[in-house]
Protein backbone atom coordinates (compact mmCIF):
# COMPACT_ATOMS: atom_id res chain seq x y z
CA UNK A 1 0.00 0.00 0.00
CA UNK A 2 1.41 3.35 -1.04
CA UNK A 3 1.41 6.10 1.54
CA UNK A 4 2.62 9.65 1.06
CA UNK A 5 3.29 12.11 3.85
CA UNK A 6 4.14 15.76 3.33
CA UNK A 7 6.02 17.91 5.80
CA UNK A 8 7.81 21.24 5.94
CA UNK A 9 4.95 23.66 5.47
CA UNK A 10 4.58 26.79 7.53
CA UNK A 11 4.41 30.54 7.58
CA UNK A 12 7.04 32.54 5.71
CA UNK A 13 7.42 36.13 4.59
CA UNK A 14 7.30 37.06 0.95
CA UNK A 15 10.69 36.59 -0.63
CA UNK A 16 11.58 33.81 1.77
CA UNK A 17 12.14 30.10 1.25
CA UNK A 18 10.71 26.80 2.41
CA UNK A 19 11.49 23.19 1.62
CA UNK A 20 8.73 20.64 1.56
CA UNK A 21 9.31 16.92 1.85
CA UNK A 22 7.20 14.02 0.71
CA UNK A 23 8.07 10.71 2.32
CA UNK A 24 6.74 7.71 0.45
CA UNK A 25 6.27 4.19 1.71
CA UNK A 26 5.28 1.20 -0.36
CA UNK A 27 6.43 2.96 -3.52
CA UNK A 28 7.95 0.16 -5.59
CA UNK A 29 7.24 1.15 -9.18
CA UNK A 30 10.28 2.15 -11.19
CA UNK A 31 8.64 3.83 -14.14
CA UNK A 32 6.31 6.21 -12.41
CA UNK A 33 6.57 9.72 -11.14
CA UNK A 34 5.73 11.87 -8.17
CA UNK A 35 4.38 15.37 -8.25
CA UNK A 36 3.45 18.40 -6.24
CA UNK A 37 0.06 20.02 -6.57
CA UNK A 38 -1.37 22.92 -4.60
CA UNK A 39 -4.78 24.27 -3.79
CA UNK A 40 -5.39 27.84 -2.73
CA UNK A 41 -8.59 28.86 -0.93
CA UNK A 42 -11.49 29.02 -3.36
CA UNK A 43 -9.44 27.66 -6.24
CA UNK A 44 -9.00 24.33 -7.94
CA UNK A 45 -6.02 22.13 -7.25
CA UNK A 46 -3.22 22.92 -9.68
CA UNK A 47 -0.06 21.25 -10.85
CA UNK A 48 3.20 22.60 -9.45
CA UNK A 49 5.79 20.18 -10.74
CA UNK A 50 6.75 16.55 -11.12
CA UNK A 51 9.75 14.28 -11.29
CA UNK A 52 10.04 10.81 -12.71
CA UNK A 53 11.34 8.22 -10.33
CA UNK A 54 14.40 7.83 -12.53
CA UNK A 55 15.01 11.56 -12.18
CA UNK A 56 15.36 11.92 -15.92
CA UNK A 57 12.35 14.21 -16.40
CA UNK A 58 11.33 17.17 -14.29
CA UNK A 59 8.42 19.42 -15.22
CA UNK A 60 7.26 22.69 -13.67
CA UNK A 61 4.24 24.90 -13.95
CA UNK A 62 5.08 28.23 -15.56
CA UNK A 63 4.10 30.05 -12.39
CA UNK A 64 6.93 28.46 -10.39
CA UNK A 65 9.68 28.02 -12.98
CA UNK A 66 12.93 29.55 -11.83
CA UNK A 67 11.75 29.73 -8.22
CA UNK A 68 10.89 26.15 -7.26
CA UNK A 69 13.09 23.08 -7.57
CA UNK A 70 12.01 19.46 -7.31
CA UNK A 71 14.41 16.73 -6.33
CA UNK A 72 14.24 13.25 -4.90
CA UNK A 73 16.30 10.86 -2.85
CA UNK A 74 15.45 7.34 -3.97
CA UNK A 75 17.39 5.79 -1.09
CA UNK A 76 15.10 7.61 1.32
CA UNK A 77 12.01 7.35 -0.90
CA UNK A 78 11.57 11.07 -0.45
CA UNK A 79 10.77 13.89 -2.83
CA UNK A 80 11.51 17.52 -2.07
CA UNK A 81 10.19 20.88 -3.20
CA UNK A 82 12.56 23.75 -2.61
CA UNK A 83 10.60 26.98 -2.83
CA UNK A 84 12.48 30.25 -3.14
CA UNK A 85 11.36 33.84 -3.72
CA UNK A 86 7.96 32.98 -2.33
CA UNK A 87 5.02 35.20 -3.16
CA UNK A 88 1.67 35.66 -1.46
CA UNK A 89 0.04 33.87 -4.38
CA UNK A 90 2.00 30.75 -3.47
CA UNK A 91 -0.15 30.43 -0.35
CA UNK A 92 -1.92 27.08 -0.60
CA UNK A 93 -2.13 23.57 0.72
CA UNK A 94 0.58 21.61 -1.04
CA UNK A 95 -0.05 17.98 -1.90
CA UNK A 96 2.28 15.20 -2.88
CA UNK A 97 1.00 12.72 -5.46
CA UNK A 98 2.31 9.60 -7.18
CA UNK A 99 1.48 7.55 -10.22
CA UNK A 100 2.73 4.09 -11.10
CA UNK A 101 3.67 4.72 -14.72
CA UNK A 102 4.54 7.71 -16.83
CA UNK A 103 4.14 11.37 -15.98
CA UNK A 104 1.44 13.98 -16.21
CA UNK A 105 0.19 17.35 -15.10
CA UNK A 106 -3.44 16.57 -14.35
CA UNK A 107 -4.86 15.67 -11.00
CA UNK A 108 -6.77 12.65 -12.27
CA UNK A 109 -3.57 11.09 -13.64
CA UNK A 110 -2.25 10.43 -10.14
CA UNK A 111 -3.36 7.44 -8.11
CA UNK A 112 -1.94 8.25 -4.70
CA UNK A 113 -2.15 11.38 -2.59
CA UNK A 114 -0.86 12.73 0.66
CA UNK A 115 -2.91 14.73 3.14
CA UNK A 116 -1.26 18.03 2.30
CA UNK A 117 0.76 20.63 4.14
CA UNK A 118 -0.16 24.29 4.50
CA UNK A 119 2.14 26.97 3.12
CA UNK A 120 1.29 30.56 4.00
CA UNK A 121 3.25 33.46 2.56
CA UNK A 122 2.72 36.78 4.26
CA UNK A 123 3.22 39.98 2.30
Amino acid sequence: QVQLEESGGGLVQAGGSLRLSCAASGLTFRYGSTAWFRQAPGKEREFVGSITWSGSNIDYADSVKGRFTISRDTAKNTMYLQMNSLKSEDTAVYYCAARSFGRGVREYEYNYWGQGTQVTVSS
